[in-house]
């Protein structure tokens, strides 16, 4: 056969390690679906709508590198067309953008005489679609001649896999993708991803201040987590007997039941106040923005230091000591030099103080249906699940409830947009493993479509629908503000009639019942659809009254 450009991409792709592709076909992208194909050694995921595939890129990505956070950075590849195919991803790769996610999109261009806003009318012709991803990922790499493909790609590569992880977007004319190839076959390219290491300065800085703190505290965020910091956080947590509390991005970077950890109540202003109170207060990963901030609320009293790979991040919110660098590589320095200290057990009955008062808090209020759905949901996965939730109030609670030893948790925090929930854990399914997806009605309706992707490739999904009729959270956010709300109610299908239509097992449960729901549809190999109607409720936002 005569080799063609799709076939250059796709052995560069296999080269620099991938074997898995989310793909959605398009005209201008036909030689890169003949590609894999001739390569038939490459799975390709496919989807039904584009926005979806990006999300199980995602999703695929954040459970390859929660099973294997010391292994090589695991960047996905994701496959759309030009124009309008391209343009759907955009919310999904904001998503990725956001929580530092490796996705690396390669979308189909028009023939390069259609390059540069000439106006030939081609078909889904865009003046300048590179435009429309510069801000949102990390990087854009156009190829215009089939040589310039190995390189294009192995910088894109290069790219995402650099701490701060990120989606970056490479675009390929339909002539160069379908034209020869006009280089040998493709084996040797390999990418070698950049770790920021801290300044041994800002390093001995730090340890100074650490080593000196009376009432030192950790606020471990999604970047120690993507780090692979687990072992180095407990290292030098217990060394310093200091108590870590993990953003809602950073949950499973500390162990949950330790007896310094502080858990993740990040929106109860206790957990606020605690942090404010150190008189050392070490960020590591995190930009200390809305949500971590509990709404801007928080007020550090002491002494900050913020470890931070996202440059601009770096004392975006807080005046602190800034130290540019990879969380892991930063501790593994500290840890040379603070001291080891002797628990007096101050530090653990300053966690047990908080968590008590966390839970007076809670038990204040009428939410014992919220709390224990939250338990019941955890109790009924098998260990080593990964799950993935929408924008929901059952997320909303996850954020802040859920345990995520043997179970960690994805969510859409990062950019807040809804369906994520199941082509997320679609991703996670190919991955390798069980996967459970949570969702409202709301955001299951973004997602649907993809039931038939989860029966064609067999992808063990168990998908939990929480249906309230309309947009939950939203409908609380405007009832709080103004007395009632407004666009929030909504007409849906049966879900249980519809899943079934698609040949997945469906079952409709109760808040009594879901736990056990749960457990035997995750037993169940293949897709499933668990469907709860149930009125949840939030907790009370603390920065408005801080009590």
């Amino acid at each position: 056969m005569t080799r063609i450009g799709g076939d250059v991409v796709v052995e560069t792709l296999r080269a620099l390690g991938a074997d898995t592709v989310f793909g959605l076909p398009g005209q201008h992208a036909l030689g890169l679906f003949e590609a894999l194909r001739r390569a038939g050694d490459v799975r390709v995921i496919s989807g039904r709508v584009e926005n979806n595939l990006a999300f199980a890129a995602d999703g695929h990505a954040r459970a390859r590198l929660a099973a294997n956070p010391d292994g090589p950075v695991p960047v996905t590849p994701l496959i759309v067309s030009t124009g309008p195919g391209a343009l759907l991803t955009l919310a999904s790769l904001q998503e990725s953008r956001a929580a530092s996610v490796p996705v690396l999109g390669i979308s189909s261009q028009v023939p390069v005489a259609g390059l540069g806003g000439g106006r030939h009318g081609y078909l889904h012709e865009l003046p300048d679609q590179q435009a429309s991803f510069r801000d949102v990922v990390k990087s854009v790499h156009v190829v215009r001649r089939a040589s310039q493909i190995p390189s294009a790609l192995r910088e894109a590569w290069t790219s995402a896999a650099t701490a701060p992880y990120g989606p970056v977007w490479v675009e390929i004319p339909q002539d160069v993708l379908l034209g020869p190839a006009g280089v040998p076959p493709i084996t040797s390219v390999t990418a070698t991803p950049g770790v920021p290491e801290p300044l041994p300065e800002l390093v001995d800085a730090a340890a100074g201040l650490l080593g000196a703190a009376a009432n030192p505290v950790i606020l471990a965020g999604g970047g120690a987590l993507r780090s692979g910091a687990h072992a180095e956080l407990l290292a030098l947590a217990e060394a310093l007997r200091a108590p870590v509390v993990s953003t809602f991005g950073g949950k499973g970077v500390f162990p949950w039941q330790h007896e310094l950890s502080g858990r993740s109540w990040l929106e109860d202003w206790h957990t606020t106040e605690f942090l404010a109170a150190a008189d050392v207060l070490l960020v590591l990963g995190s930009g200390l923005g809305e949500l971590s901030s509990n709404y801007r609320e928080f007020a550090p009293r002491g002494q900050v230091i913020q470890v931070e790979a996202d440059l601009g991040k770096l004392e975006a919110n807080y005046p602190g000591l800034g130290i540019h660098a990879d969380v892991r590589f930063t501790l593994q320095a500290l840890l040379e030099q603070v001291p080891m200290r002797k628990s007096d057990g101050r530090a653990e009955k300053a966690v047990s103080a908080l968590l008590a008062r966390v839970e007076s808090r809670l038990d204040g209020q009428d939410l014992a249906a919220e709390r224990k759905l939250v338990d019941d949901i955890r109790a009924a996965l098998p260990a080593g699940t990964q799950t993935f939730w929408d924008m929901t109030i059952a997320a909303y609670w996850a954020w802040s409830a859920w345990n995520p030893e043997s179970a960690p948790i994805h969510t859409a925090q990062g950019a807040g947009g809804l369906g994520y929930g199941l082509p997320g854990a679609l991703g996670g399914a190919a991955a390798g493993g069980v996967t459970l997806a949570v969702s409202g009605d709301g955001g299951a309706m973004y997602g649907l479509a993809e039931l038939a992707t989860a029966v064609q490739h067999g992808l063990d999904v168990t998908w939990l629908i929480v249906d309230d009729g309309g947009y939950g959270i939203l409908r609380e956010y405007l009832t709080g503000a103004f007395g009632q709300s407004t666009a929030t109610e909504l007409a849906r299908p049966d879900f249980v009639a519809l899943a079934s239509s698609f040949g997945v097992p469906a079952h409709l449960s109760s808040l009594d019942t879901v736990g056990a729901d749960l457990a035997e549809a995750l037993r169940t190999p293949g897709p499933s659809v668990v469907v709860l109607p149930a009125l949840l409720k939030m907790f009370a936002p603390t920065h408005l009254e801080k009590a």
